[in-house]
């Protein structure tokens, strides 16, 4: 199954009522890992590298080669996608190397200029059939629109979606990224209410903080690209860190990336049927 470009997936999702899970990307074990365990569920997914994750290797050009590549051999469909992006040159060398969806971070800007910023992005990515995911929310929250305590209004949720034609919408409703315990609680009535009044498709950030239970009810309450990576660092790291206490002179990376890397598909796989992706 080629790339795909993120509207076939999240529209399609949508349009279903199924969740799409979208995971983070550090090394290329996280991708390969994040693609088997969707083909396991025969489920699309979502490929993501963050802008401090390129900061992370220095640039972006070689692990986005590397993702597109994998991406390119899946058996299920795959998009790639530049998450939190806020500098502008960064967002068109992703669309240069071939990324079919991008997230513009203009949120911690006065709303005014978010929807300039974000319009401007948004013209210049469907120029080039990019999808183009944007995030609205409190300023100066230190997590921006994902802040503990944000929470983002259906009219101005609508407005904005309308004045900057972004494809999909990240809003606030009750989670925060970073999360490393699983206790947010998310306002699902709110939820209903911008799903009823957004006529593109919703976006929960911060999803490691959120309880299974709640990952199902967030998708049918209206729900549709999830982004979780935390969690997922965690069942990596928490996998190295066992391997390599039960054999402390282990020096082959491969005996210890190779679980961690099992173990995220494995997660992935069990994460995607709980946000309904199939």
């Amino acid at each position: 199954m080629p790339l795909v470009s993120g509207a076939e997936v999240v529209l399609g999702a949508a349009k279903d009522g199924r969740g799409v899970g979208a995971f983070n990307v550090i090394q290329l074990e996280h991708a390969t890992a994040l693609i088997a365990g969707a083909e396991q569920l025969g489920a699309p997914v979502i490929l993501q590298i963050s802008e401090n994750a390129v900061k992370y290797h220095g640039s972006l050009k070689p692990i986005a080669v590397a993702m597109l590549a994998a991406a390119a051999a899946a058996e299920v469909p795959v998009v790639v996608h530049l998450d939190h992006a806020m500098d502008r040159d960064l967002v068109t060398e992703a669309v240069s190397l071939g990324f079919t969806s991008v997230m513009y971070d203009a949120s911690k800007l006065d709303y005014a200029d978010n929807v300039a910023a974000t319009t401007e992005v948004t013209n210049f990515c469907h120029d080039h059939g990019v999808f183009v995911e944007a995030e609205i929310g409190e300023v100066g929250g230190k997590d921006g629109v994902h802040a503990p305590g944000a929470r983002t209004k259906p009219e101005e949720a609508l407005a904005f979606a309308e004045a900057t034609g972004v494809d999909a919408l990240a809003v606030a409703v009750g989670s925060s990224h970073a999360m490393t315990e699983r206790t947010a609680e998310l306002d699902f009535d709110l939820i209903a209410a911008l799903r009823a009044a957004v006529p593109v498709p919703l976006v929960l950030h911060g999803s490691s903080g959120v309880a299974d239970a709640d990952l199902t009810r967030a998708v049918e309450a209206g729900m549709t690209k999830v982004n979780i990576a935390t969690h997922l660092n965690n069942v990596f790291t928490a996998t190295v860190r066992q391997v390599l206490n039960d054999q402390p002179n282990l020096v082959d990376t491969r005996k210890y990336l190779g679980p961690a890397r099992t173990a995220v598909a494995t997660e992935v796989t069990r994460l995607l049927t709980l946000l309904k992706a199939v």
